[in-house]
């Protein structure tokens, strides 16, 4: 409905750097020209009765239909949690569309008939699914060969091995006699690899327990 809203997050940072060296393509499909009527109306009342306003069928399917060979996505606080892996299996798609819906949802009947995936950013609910969108859209970009400059930056981060990433340090080694540890500077790559895995889950331990629960049930 509103996709002036990606103005600022697609002409940026290593989105826009993607965009503009044609590694990424990004097109805004506008719903409101597929609205019904002289005002070209997107939503109406719930069947039932109840608050809020409801996103019709109509043009919804108009939109979506066409593009049946893509992965749609609709996001939405009812949808599974999107991670790393969802995002991980989005990068290697050829194409994905992202449905960002408004208001109290979308009829039911565009997600029974129209929709692939139901994905959620947390559980919180926000205006509309735009900023998941946004969201998805970077964590899909960085994951393209040739968008970041060191590929390996992809590999050894937060949620690649179920872990949390370690504390990171740069120069200077001493701020206000606050220290880098000294094994980081003691150029024991074994040592210092030790640490990092010690770190990684210790600091899992303690901000997020649920991620070594689903390690341990794996295994």
């Amino acid at each position: 409905m509103f996709p002036e809203w990606f103005e600022g997050p697609l002409g940026v940072s290593i989105v826009g750097r993607a965009i503009e060296d044609g590694i990424l393509e990004v097109e805004l499909i506008d719903l409101r020209p597929h609205g019904l009527g002289r005002h070209k109306q997107l939503d109406d009342a719930p069947f039932g009765g109840g608050p809020g306003m409801v996103m019709r069928i109509e043009p919804l399917a108009e939109v979506l239909e066409p593009l049946a060979e893509t992965h749609r996505v609709l996001f939405t606080p009812s949808g599974d949690p999107m991670t790393q892996s969802t995002l991980d299996r989005w990068s290697s798609l050829p194409e994905i569309t992202f449905v960002c819906g408004r208001y109290e949802g979308i009829d039911q009947r565009v997600i029974d008939h129209f929709i692939d995936e139901e994905t959620s950013l947390g559980d919180y609910v926000l205006a509309g699914g735009e900023v998941a969108a946004a969201a998805a859209i970077e964590g899909i970009a960085r994951l393209l060969p040739g968008v970041v400059g060191n590929p390996d930056s992809t590999e050894f981060e937060s949620f690649r091995d179920g872990l949390l990433e370690e504390p990171v340090y740069t120069r200077p080694a001493e701020f206000r006699g606050w220290k880098v540890p000294e094994i980081l500077l003691s150029g024991d790559h074994a040592r210092i690899e030790a640490w990092r895995a010690e770190q990684r889950r210790r600091r899992t331990e303690e901000r997020r327990p649920d991620l070594l629960d689903g390690l341990q049930s794996e295994t």
